[in-house]
């Protein structure tokens, strides 16, 4: 670093009051067609130009500039080609008076902490404590430091607008890229003990690159071909703040990333009675009516012709007891007796024949092959809980009762209380003997929206009880630790899903308390609620010509990341829209309900219809598995779908989504 910038770099310390970092370099790095790749240390001269620190000539014009404003440096690169060359440029941002170990990192909807929930098969501190990861698995093209013991927080962040990719012709070591690609990256170092923001452009993953589920293979480093006259405008913000702890820090950068990206509606999505009229056709055409429990098809459904399969899931990914409620409750309303008879034939057939001898829901079962899981689950038994609440409350507006399921759902609630652990938890997944087979209790705010409803339905006190010590475990152990882990069934890991259930099941809790009581669970659902948001991508990844998300100017703002083991896109949502606008008037935040509107319109994007199938066999049959970086379960890559997916959920999670006013309904004084 010359005299000048070190010069500006420490007026500008003084000036905030903080002790900001210097740069530990710039490299360049060069690689000839069929030749090893050549890195070179850059220095700055003082018209900004940057020249080999051992002199050598250089095929790239190179300028950097750093423009300071309040807490932020914007940092600028101009790369203009002098002769024919294959380049990447990264530049790595020291943390001085950090100490790497004690350091908590994040890279929204992929990095939290150290993520030691994660296996080591994933990307992990038990693999490494560095990582370079492509932008476009980020859900904001952003890394960052939090130091526990100054508070403070650093944060490096890409911006500028250009959007595009190249396909690869190889997965591992310096690859030269096809086409032009924007895609750039960023993460974290150990630097001799000290932290370090990494950025540069294009790509790099290292020391692994994830490929697939709990799949780690050889790093990749990725060259931009350039022409002589060829120009690159590269740009990122970094910034330095103070932060309480890492909850403040999340919470922090993802109003920073919001105000700064500023995400926008997607225009030309279809209208909410448009999308719902299209949804049916899945309640048509997955009906399954001849075993002894009817269902709507979901699990293993391949894409190309959406058969039904002989799996049914009364939760998770089938969720098939709230798409039966949806399609009486639609069915009666447009007078269409068949969605309306084919929901009750479900729900007849569940009560019936979908019973376990112990008074739990059925959970998972093939009748194609006889197998039965082994296990039941809290989430899926809440989710059954939660579907027939719904519609009992939709019965009962309507004057009608029905004695039969009250006693089946209270006995499914009392059976969940003597599953219930003193310090509130309940376990993951556990059998039809009240014996524990997963102790994990990060599932346990599954627990409390079933609970909630059945105390404001009932009025037993034990309910609310039961939903209140769980809220006190959740805070204790999730949110005060700032760890959301294990809610979906399929990973162990840090997931989107755990952090979406916290914020939820609170707002239920918040809907019956009062006073203080009720604020405080407010304040912890707006908590937890930024941890469900820095899944949710602020802009639009790009894709490759050829990639058919591409084709087909698919955004992805608004879409969610699944978790560390999937890496992929989905449109898990289903209340949580409301719970952002609820927290938008509650605190006078308008950035929840407009991220809640971008989430509604993007979501929307790719409704399969008749005119426009996006390759889904069927129309209405919403896709789930959603490849928007380069990470797959082994079938098709980035920039389409996976060859198998559960329409069933993502049918539902709309749905919900696109009925606000069922919380209202619900909780309204009777």
């Amino acid at each position: 670093m010359n005299t000048i910038d070190m010069l500006r770099l420490s007026a500008f310390a003084a000036a905030c009051a903080v002790s900001l970092s210097s740069i530990a370099g710039t490299t360049l790095t060069l690689k000839a067609p069929g030749g090893k790749a050549r890195e070179i240390s850059l220095v700055t001269g003082t018209d900004g130009r940057m020249k080999a620190a051992d002199g050598s000539a250089l095929p790239l014009e190179i300028t950097r500039t750093a423009t300071e404003n309040d807490g932020t440096t914007d940092i600028r690169y101009t790369v203009k080609a002098l002769e024919n060359c294959n380049f990447n440029l990264s530049e790595d941002w020291t943390l001085d008076g950090t100490r790497h170990d004690a350091c908590e990192f994040y890279m929204p909807g992929f990095w939290y902490h150290h993520n030691l929930r994660s296996p080591k098969e994933a990307p992990s501190f038990h693999t490494s404590d560095s990582w370079r990861v492509r932008e476009d698995r980020l859900s904001s093209p952003l890394a960052g430091v939090y130091d526990p013991s100054t508070k403070k927080a650093y944060t490096v962040m890409r911006t500028g607008s250009d959007r595009a990719d190249a396909m690869e012709q190889n997965v591992s070591g310096d690859i030269i890229l096809a086409a032009h690609s924007s895609v750039g990256f960023t993460g974290f170092e150990n630097n001799n003990g000290t932290s370090t923001l990494a950025f540069g452009y294009p790509y790099e993953e290292s020391p692994k690159r994830y490929i697939r589920k709990c799949t780690l293979i050889d790093p990749v480093r990725a060259f931009e071909r350039m022409k002589p006259g060829d120009v690159r405008e590269l740009s990122w913000q970094t910034r330095t703040f103070d932060a309480a702890d890492y909850s403040d820090f999340v919470a922090d950068v993802w109003n920073y990333s919001y105000d700064t990206l500023r995400p926008e509606p997607v225009t030309g999505v279809l209208s909410d009675d448009a999308a719902k009229a299209c949804l049916t056709n899945y309640f048509r055409q997955s009906f399954v009516d001849k075993h002894p429990v009817k269902y709507y098809s979901s699990a293993a459904m391949p894409v190309a012709d959406c058969r039904n399969m002989g799996e049914l899931h009364v939760g998770f990914i089938g969720r098939h007891l709230l798409n039966a409620f949806n399609a009486i409750e639609y069915g009666n309303d447009k007078n269409d007796t068949k969605l309306t008879n084919d929901g009750l034939a479900i729900l007849k057939s569940t009560l019936a024949n979908g019973m376990t001898p112990e008074g739990y829901f059925m959970e998972c079962c093939n009748f194609d092959n006889g197998h039965v899981e082994d296990f039941l689950s809290i989430r899926r038994q809440s989710e059954a809980v939660f579907a027939l609440m719904q519609y009992l409350d939709y019965e009962r507006r309507r004057g009608n009762k029905h004695p039969e399921w009250d006693s089946a759902i209270r006995k499914v609630l009392d059976n969940m209380l003597t599953l219930q652990n003193a310090d509130g938890s309940f376990p993951r997944k556990f059998n039809g003997k009240h014996e524990t087979i997963d102790a994990s209790g990060g599932s346990s705010p599954c627990a409390i929206v079933p609970f909630a409803m059945a105390y404001k339905y009932y009025g037993d006190k034990r309910y609310l009880e039961a939903a209140k010590s769980t809220a006190a475990y959740l805070e204790k152990e999730l949110i005060d630790k700032a760890d959301y882990f294990s809610s979906t069934l399929d990973a162990n890991c840090e997931d989107k899903e755990a952090a979406i259930y916290a914020s939820t099941a609170l707002y239920y809790l918040a809907r019956v308390t009062k006073g203080k009581e009720r604020a405080h669970y407010m304040d912890r659902c707006r908590r937890s609620a930024y941890f469900a948001l820095s899944w949710y991508y602020m802009w639009d990844v790009p894709f490759s010509p050829g990639q058919m998300l591409g084709d087909v100017d698919f955004r992805s703002r608004g879409w969610g990341n699944v978790s560390v083991e999937n890496n992929h896109i989905d449109v898990y949502i289903f209340e949580f829209n409301t719970v952002l606008d609820a927290l938008s008037k509650e605190y006078g935040d308008n950035r929840f309900s407009d991220f809640a509107q971008v989430i509604k319109t993007s979501m929307l994007q790719l409704m399969p219809t008749a005119d426009n199938t996006f390759m889904i066999g069927k129309a209405g049959f919403y896709p789930e598995v959603v490849q928007h970086t380069t990470w797959d379960y082994g079938r098709n890559g980035k920039g389409f779908f996976n060859d198998i997916f559960a329409p069933g959920w993502t049918v539902a999670s709309l749905w919900q989504m696109l009925s606000p006013d069922r919380l209202d309904h619900f909780f309204a004084k009777k």
